[in-house]
């Protein structure tokens, strides 16, 4: 028997990764910049495209991996000038947003009524029409190879001090949140998976991720640490 506020999915067949492509290569990825305020901790690649280096504010000191600007702009001595690669990742990341939009047949829609703290998720697609809240921990139950990918029309918010926790072997690589809003994870908050978003993801003080952080406008960062999930 399930425990009390344990969701299973009914879905016939399992949902399959979404497909990064080479935004998958990224930790975090913006189209119209980074903002920082210092001291925050990245490990994997960062980049900004199509708006000028200028607009990446972390400084060299703050990432484990490499740095990515359009143009000679940006953090030195560590910054390396790739266009090319950058509308690339920036392209995939969109096509990876549209995958994760257009997946069909949800498992649950409108769980909660949008507010999923306290809830055990099971693998599978979730979607919702209006915001989602986290307002107390969220637990991610499932094995190595299972996939969520959660829909939110809305904009994703959680609260300070809570966190997205993954149990049974569940990994951040296989957890997909699709936002068509805004995004801030609260203040020492923590957060599992990848972000995939059509406006702002802010991180609030001290908040950390394992996951990417993936914005088709920008990111703000406070002191966190945000870590790219292991492959």
């Amino acid at each position: 028997m399930l425990a009390a506020g344990t969701m299973t999915a009914t879905a016939g067949a399992p949902e399959a990764p979404v497909d990064l492509g080479s935004a998958g290569n990224f930790t975090i990825l913006s189209k119209t910049g980074i903002t920082d305020v210092y001291k925050s901790t990245v490990v994997g690649d960062v980049g900004t495209s199509p708006i000028t280096g200028a607009a990446l504010l972390l400084s060299c000191a703050e990432v484990t991996g490499t740095i990515y600007t359009v143009d000679a702009a940006g953090p030195l001595p560590c910054r390396v000038t790739d266009a090319t690669r950058l509308t690339a990742a920036v392209g995939d990341m969109q096509a990876a947003y549209n995958d994760a939009a257009g997946r069909t047949l949800p498992d649950a829609t409108n769980l909660g009524a949008g507010e999923i703290g306290g809830l055990t998720l099971a693998p599978g697609l979730y979607k919702w029409t209006s915001n989602v809240s986290i307002s107390n921990d969220v637990t991610l139950a499932g094995g190595p190879d299972d996939v969520w990918i959660l829909q939110i029309a809305g904009s994703l918010t959680e609260a300070a001090a809570k966190n997205v926790i993954l149990t049974g072997g569940a990994q951040a690589k296989n957890v997909f949140w699709q936002t068509a809003g805004g995004v801030a994870i609260g203040t020492t908050a923590h957060f599992e998976g990848t972000i995939l978003s059509k406006t702002l993801i802010a991180m609030r003080t001290n908040a950390t991720i394992n996951g990417r952080l993936l914005a088709q406008t920008a990111v703000t960062l406070q002191m966190n640490a945000v870590t790219q999930p292991v492959l």
